[in-house]
């Protein structure tokens, strides 16, 4: 049985369709958007390599007329009237922003290569500004059609200057006065569609262009980018198959396991359906390897992310729960002072879990997010620059070598630099970094149960082969957590689970903040 042939590093619609790469047709959502009139200026955010660019690249073929790249796909059936427009198409998601003079530099060879790509003069005594307003008018006027503008990633000069804020500034300012020419164009503009990882709404973009329609949370466009369940399964059946016997799965177990580590990004508050990153799907499908391992997550920048942060915003969050985030929560609008939950969300690393009346509750979407996500956190906690101890702790517990975990875990715990700012450290505090460290190493799967339910551990950890049930305790002791976990009855749910089950009490000092005791029991 032949699969799929899948597309890893390619997002030319061109080219996919020309070489026979499995393309997910998506042009049922665009149809409503390209023919819906002058009033066409659209904005979309999605985290990075979330099939952005090949939507772009869809569209600019779209208003070239190229009908014939088209055959068989659904808007080929649509009453579309093919005509082909002037196409600016830029893209700025890979500018050296070291300096502002290296970004400077580089933008205004961008823009002059866009502008001359088209068949228009490119003036370099000009800005790219002005550059820019001249095309739209020389392309509308020579062509005797409006001009169709492509942005993609529009905010990542900013996005990746924001280490140094003056310089993200002035990179902002430069941009601001070249999207600016989009109002001034207003007349000659069949169609603007924009992309970026990141809203910010003091771009001109945002504040000038009173018409842009903002995509990123309407329910109409929610699986715009992204596959749902039933589009992975309609246009990869041969290849999952397969894939499943790579692994040695039930295609029914495959599924539920690809399900948990590629596909949780639910993109608006009024559509359930969650989508997989389809850059995750092409890069596992294409490999097919023996394991799940983590693919978008590793050509990120999970790091910067961390780094912008201080510890104390850091530690002091449950991720896998945030709740009570309003819709302007998630909006970043003066760099200074930028909202962690908004970068987080907007980078990819939570989506929405819920929403009820007015108010979103955000989460880690999937697996591979989760644990590249909290190895960042763990370095961070620990002021380390790599993760091998958190290898070592974690292996030790995979194995039940408890005097090892023990040791190297009092010794992390000592090394930690705590976000809170009161004298006493909160219980969840240990219990968060715990979970953190344990889920990060790949070893786990981690559940860290409601403080605050009845008959619930603080933490349970499991492998294939053993349970481990955590209780934790600020000023007691190890043995008095062993015996609320007996008395509880936390551990029973996994008696019968064919595996070794390990009962885990830990004490820890409200001042000094190490762990200062420890105890390991096994289920009889």
């Amino acid at each position: 049985m032949e699969e799929e042939k899948i597309a890893q590093g390619t997002y030319d619609f061109r080219i996919m369709r020309e070489d026979g790469f499995r393309y997910v047709d998506k042009t049922a959502l665009l149809y409503p958007l390209i023919t819906r009139g002058r009033d066409a200026f659209f904005f979309i955010s999605r985290p990075r390599r979330f099939g952005k660019s090949l939507m772009l690249s869809t569209l600019e073929y779209l208003f070239q007329g190229r009908r014939d790249l088209f055959k068989g796909l659904a808007i080929d059936r649509m009453d579309y009237d093919w005509e082909s427009y002037p196409v600016l198409h830029f893209n700025f998601g890979t500018m050296d922003v070291e300096t502002f003079d290296t970004f400077n530099s580089g933008f205004v060879a961008r823009v002059q290569e866009v502008i001359e790509d088209a068949k228009a003069t490119y003036n370099p005594t000009l800005a790219p500004n002005d550059n820019f307003s001249r095309a739209i008018k020389a392309l509308a006027r020579e062509r005797g059609k409006p001009v169709v503008i492509l942005i993609d990633e529009y905010d990542a000069p900013v996005g990746h200057a924001l280490n140094d804020i003056a310089k993200a500034k002035a990179i902002r300012a430069k941009l601001s006065a070249f999207y600016g020419e989009i109002k001034n164009n207003v007349g000659n503009i069949r169609f603007m569609m924009m992309t970026g990882v990141t809203r910010f709404t003091q771009l001109s973009v945002f504040s000038a262009l009173n018409n842009l329609t903002d995509l990123t949370m309407d329910s109409r466009y929610a699986t715009l980018l992204g596959y749902t369940d039933e589009e992975l399964g309609a246009n990869f059946s041969k290849t999952l198959h397969r894939h499943a016997e790579v692994m040695g799965l039930s295609y029914e177990d495959y599924r539920e396991k690809l399900r948990w580590w590629y596909n949780g990004y639910r993109f608006s508050p009024d559509c359930e359906e969650k989508v997989y990153n389809p850059f995750a799907i092409g890069q596992t499908l294409g490999a097919l390897k023996r394991r799940f391992i983590g693919t978008w997550i590793s050509t990120g920048q999970t790091s910067t992310v961390i780094n912008y942060f201080t510890n104390n915003q850091l530690v002091e969050k449950d991720y896998e729960n945030v709740e009570d985030v309003f819709e302007e929560d998630l909006d970043v609008c003066g760099l200074e002072n930028i909202r962690p939950i908004a970068m987080l969300y907007q980078g990819g690393y939570l989506t929405i879990k819920d929403f009820q009346d007015g108010v979103f509750t955000l989460g880690i979407p999937d697996e591979e997010v989760r644990r590249a996500f909290n190895a960042q956190l763990v370095k961070k906690f620990a002021q380390k620059e790599d993760n091998h101890y958190l290898s070592m702790v974690s292996r030790a517990l995979k194995q039940a070598d408890f005097d090892t975990f023990f040791g190297n875990l009092s010794d992390l715990y000592a090394h930690l630099i705590y976000g809170p700012k009161e004298e006493r450290v909160q219980e969840f505090s240990f219990q968060r970094i715990l979970y953190v460290l344990l889920t990060a190493s790949g070893f786990f799967r981690v559940t860290a149960e409601d403080r605050q339910a009845h008959g619930r551990a603080d933490l349970v950890a499991e492998t294939p082969e053993r349970v481990f049930v955590f209780e934790l305790k600020v000023d007691g002791t190890p043995q008095e957590a062993i015996e609320q976990i007996k008395e509880k009855g936390y551990a029973e749910p996994y008696r019968h689970s064919g595996k070794e089950v390990h009962l885990i009490g830990l004490s820890f000092d409200g001042q000094t903040r190490h762990l200062t005791g420890t105890a390991a029991d096994r289920l009889d």
